[in-house]
């Protein structure tokens, strides 16, 4: 039965959520309402407690060697796939300032208290999975371009991706499959951790919603992964400090566009608890 309730949620049917159309305009309202409420409660200052120590990984295993240089890229792009998890608390505390709750941070963490927090751990394990497969077909590329001996040094590394034909290639290829990636990650996810936090409908349910709201709504859904990419893209600039600001804004965000995208359920079908 635990299975089943990830699976289907915490009814005795398998509930699938009603899909609106949206437009660009809602796209851009949900990212103000995320601005909104990032300054009614700014959470930047703990994610900078998350942010540096993954840095200082990252650096860290970069500088003891040159095997993990060609990763490095394929790192730090993943971080996109997994994003949506390190946002999971600031659907919380939306979900409670639209409710007129207290959006104190130690509510952020009530999350482990979910009746649907085994098909969060779901989604969030076909997440670290997606990120996993990123990384190993990342480095297969690398292998069948460049062969299997690690770089030199960093700059001898730079030097073979920037001025040669087969660096090209990996930066094209590269790119082209990370793109494919991060849309299975966006039509999979875009709203299923916070369908997942106001109704507990199961893992596949949440998975499908999102899918089924990306098909709904491409141009939209095209946009704010547009607006994902490039919010992190410069969070990540100066020495990833930005993120602190990004990521809370881009999770209060998706929160809103949850709202915008999911017809809210009756009160007759309204499910016990929240």
């Amino acid at each position: 039965m635990a299975n089943f309730h990830v699976v289907a949620g915490g009814g005795e049917t398998f509930e699938r959520p009603t899909i609106r159309k949206i437009g660009f305009s809602d796209v851009i309202s949900a990212l103000r309402l995320g601005i909104d409420d990032f300054w009614e409660k700014p959470s930047h200052y703990v994610f900078l407690c998350l942010i540096y120590p993954i840095v200082g990984v990252v650096l860290a295993r970069w500088t003891s060697g040159n095997n993990a240089l060609p990763l490095l890229f394929p790192l730090m792009s993943g971080f996109a796939l997994v994003g949506p998890i390190a946002a999971i608390g600031l659907y919380e505390i939306s979900r409670r300032r639209e409710a007129g709750l207290d959006t104190s941070w130690s509510h952020a963490f009530e999350v482990r208290n979910s009746p649907a927090l085994p098909s969060v751990i779901g989604v969030g394990i076909w997440l670290f999975a997606l990120f996993i497969t990123w990384l190993l077909v990342a480095q297969a590329l690398y292998t069948s371009l460049f062969g299997p001996a690690a770089p030199t040094s960093l700059s001898t590394f730079l030097q073979e991706v920037f001025t040669t034909d087969r660096g090209w290639t990996l930066i094209v290829a590269g790119n082209l499959i990370g793109l494919g990636f991060a849309v299975v990650a966006l039509a999979t996810t875009v709203i299923a951790f916070p369908l997942l936090l106001d109704r507990d409908v199961g893992a596949f349910a949440a998975i499908d919603a999102s899918v089924r709201a990306t098909v709904t709504n491409p141009l939209p859904m095209a946009l704010w992964g547009l607006i994902v990419a490039v919010g992190l893209v410069i969070g990540s600039l100066p020495l990833f400090a930005g993120l602190a600001v990004v990521i809370p804004i881009l999770g209060h965000a998706t929160w809103h566009l949850y709202r915008k995208t999911v017809a809210p359920v009756s009160k007759a079908n309204k499910p016990m608890g929240r």
